[in-house]
């Protein structure tokens, strides 16, 4: 039996683009790159030196705080580069492939059969444990705090996401495998969430609470099914995996391989084919959009266009990526855009703007903010884009100035930064809302664990 989730407050950016329900299986990409910047608040410290030979699943680096937090190289090959910034810092490691794969053998498991200690240690061993993550403070999960529940938000309503139906369709058993072993790490619950409509296979999995989920987006962000299914408390913990990880985890414990290939959708209205591709983790970006996308004038976002990070055509796939988007870049300017009637643009105002007439109308946008940065004007509108029973205008505020009990009190421990991407979209002050907020829930875990 389902449980019905309805979101009412929110926004649904529709733009041109989406990708076609067909997969094409490029060719693998020469090198390969691990960034330990996806893993946030990671120190990373190598295990794998320039030149070192390493299989696919192989350890490339580990957490300097927990030594068994390893993160594996996605393919087989040779370490050609490790990128350093300031102070040494490792900013990524680049691996030469190989031109017939050769996998790391983890040995197949029944999760059925092991304990939680078993599985986390199995989890550890491959390399799988980074698709864990935690709430709060959205990093890779503390394996030595139990969550009270671990979420998976199978239901994807940000713009021109992938959809899940179809990613996920006929991986039934990877699925059910990894839902049995991960249910091993929690004595409470493993809630997963669908859209109202759907036909994912996660519905049919069994061991997990399921919810139906409807509205518009962040409906789709685990951050909100949280705070209406069980929200967490001080002290609490939960962990998150998405289902695309899922899939990861449940082969590995199916054939002891750890097989890092993932359904990619390119998105926008710059890619002449909107499709899916298949891809490793750490994919060089050239060779996914291959002739597919408009060189002029174009943003290339590794994620969506709400949270995901702008890449160059040289740089790679981020390892929780499972969308590429191509849109133009915004760098004109429109005399006196804003004395003006806008027709093509999306707005949650209805101040000479129109797109409240043709809600199903879809958009080709770019980058441009449309303003200036300035300093926070209060209009009220947040709150008609967020669904969270949360101060989101006053919790900023806190955020920016550093008030660690106000931070705490309105809900901090609550929210990581994909939470306000809808805020950050629609603020006419043109606040870095995202930065704000991940600033200042590395400043709550430094100061309050």
């Amino acid at each position: 039996m389902s449980k019905d989730i309805r979101i009412k407050k929110g926004l649904d950016i529709k733009l041109v683009g989406v990708a076609e329900k067909n997969t094409t299986k490029v060719s693998q990409s020469s090198v390969y790159a691990v960034k330990p910047e996806d893993f946030h608040g990671i120190i990373p410290k190598l295990t794998a030196k320039e030149g070192a030979e390493v299989k696919a699943g192989e350890s490339l680096f580990h957490s300097k705080s927990d030594e068994r937090i390893l993160f594996p190289s996605p393919v087989s090959g040779k370490v050609v580069e490790v990128i350093r910034g300031a102070r040494r810092k490792v900013l990524a490691v680049k691996i030469a492939a190989d031109a017939t794969q050769v996998y790391k053998e983890f040995g197949a498991k029944d999760a059925s059969n092991m304990s939680a200690d078993e599985v986390k240690d199995y989890l550890f061993a491959s390399g799988c444990w980074p698709f864990v993550k935690q709430r709060p403070y959205d990093i890779v999960a503390n394996p030595n705090q139990a969550p009270k529940a671990i979420f998976v938000s199978a239901y994807a309503s940000a713009p021109l996401a992938a959809d899940l139906d179809y990613t996920l369709a006929g991986k039934e058993a990877e699925l059910q495998a990894a839902i049995t072993a991960v249910s091993k790490l929690t004595a409470g619950k493993v809630h997963v969430s669908v859209g109202s409509n759907s036909v994912s296979p996660l519905s049919k999995l069994t061991g997990v609470e399921l919810h139906k989920v409807s509205g518009p987006h962040p409906s789709g962000n685990v951050g909100t099914q949280i705070a209406k299914i069980d929200p967490i408390n001080k002290g609490e913990v939960v962990w998150v995996i998405t289902p695309q990880d899922l899939v990861i985890i449940g082969e590995l414990f199916l054939t002891g391989k750890l097989n890092l290939t993932r359904t990619v959708a390119l998105t926008g209205s710059k890619f002449s084919k909107p499709q899916y591709v298949t891809a490793i983790a750490g994919a060089s970006i050239e060779d996914l959009v291959a002739n597919n996308v408009e060189n002029d004038n174009t943003r290339v976002i590794s994620g969506n266009v709400l949270t995901g990070k702008e890449v160059k055509l040289d740089e790679f796939l981020g390892y929780y990526d499972n969308q590429i988007t191509a849109i133009p870049e915004g760098d004109d300017y429109e005399f006196f855009g804003w004395n003006k009637p806008v027709f093509n643009k999306v707005s949650t105002s209805r101040a000479l703007t129109f797109s409240w007439l043709n809600p199903k109308k879809k958009y080709d946008l770019n980058t441009n903010t449309n303003g200036e940065h300035r300093a926070f004007v209060v209009t009220g509108s947040y709150e008609q884009v967020f669904p969270l029973d949360i101060y989101p205008m006053q919790l900023l505020k806190a955020f920016m100035y550093k008030d660690l009990d106000e931070m705490e009190a309105l809900g901090g421990y609550e929210v990581a930064p994909e939470d306000f991407a809808l805020t950050e979209f629609i603020c006419v002050s043109k606040q870095p809302h995202q930065k704000i907020i991940r600033e200042g829930l590395d400043l709550m875990r430094e100061e309050l664990g």
